[in-house]
């Protein structure tokens, strides 16, 4: 009974997916991003020059509108190259590959700032099953399952050992008009915050963060009892 509730409240959608992202993909790649970074700045030494940014940005867009072209989504992001690649059987498939892009994110002043980024990819499968009437589920569903899948996912990641520190969660409601450089503005927030923590942690003080920083607590709270959409911070720590 209590699993055909779950069910009919569609409850079950975005805890499953978040938990199949994390065991089928980013416990596998996570692990492997900083030494795919050190390599590459090895090879570039004045590209990654803040440590504090090697690690995943990982896109939720509590709208579930997912890119395919990160480039076409904001023109001040652009790609530069890809990162030296995993390769791994998995379930039946040989050398499977696992990669992830590097981009450089212009910001105002035209300074680059650059880091590997890229959307999860389970929102897509929630887009997908607001479009299909067969899913009986609905945009209001939608938002409330993204939200879900955030929640469940940032508290997963935060109890992994084998994650810790190698990623960075970018959770953000788009505005109601389109703005062209939306994305790449909440992307440079998060890399200057980040470069802002490794300064402080050198100097042995606590960064002050802006009012706009929102626990997972907030961010349900944020959302539901106001219908002005507000960008959303995490922190992958």
């Amino acid at each position: 009974e209590m699993s055909e509730m779950s069910e009919t409240s569609k409850q079950n959608v975005a805890h499953g997916l978040a938990w199949s992202y994390y065991v089928g993909y980013l416990k596998i790649v996570l692990p492997r991003v900083k030494k795919s970074m050190e390599e590459f700045s090895r090879a570039n030494p004045n590209v990654l020059t803040c440590r504090e940014t090697w690690k995943l940005h990982i896109l939720v867009p509590l709208s579930c509108d997912v890119y395919d072209d990160l480039e076409k989504a904001d023109s001040n992001i652009q790609y530069v190259t890809d990162l030296a690649e995993t390769t791994l059987s998995r379930a039946g498939t040989k050398k499977r590959v696992y990669k992830h892009s590097l981009y450089a994110i212009r910001d105002e002043d035209n300074k680059l700032w650059h880091c590997a980024v890229e959307y999860a990819t389970p929102l897509q499968s929630l887009h997908a099953m607001s479009q299909d009437d067969c899913a009986a589920f609905g945009r209001e569903d939608r938002l409330e399952q993204a939200k879900l899948f955030y929640r469940t996912l940032e508290e997963i990641l935060r109890g992994s050992r084998e994650c810790a520190g190698t990623y960075r969660l970018v959770a953000y409601e788009e505005l109601g008009e389109a703005e062209t450089h939306f994305l790449s503005r909440e992307l440079l927030w998060h890399l200057r915050q980040q470069r802002c923590e490794e300064y402080t942690v050198h100097e042995g003080t606590r960064p002050h963060g802006p009012s706009t920083t929102l626990s997972s607590t907030e961010l349900n709270l944020q959302i539901s009892a106001s219908d002005l959409p507000q960008p959303l911070r995490s922190d992958g720590f």
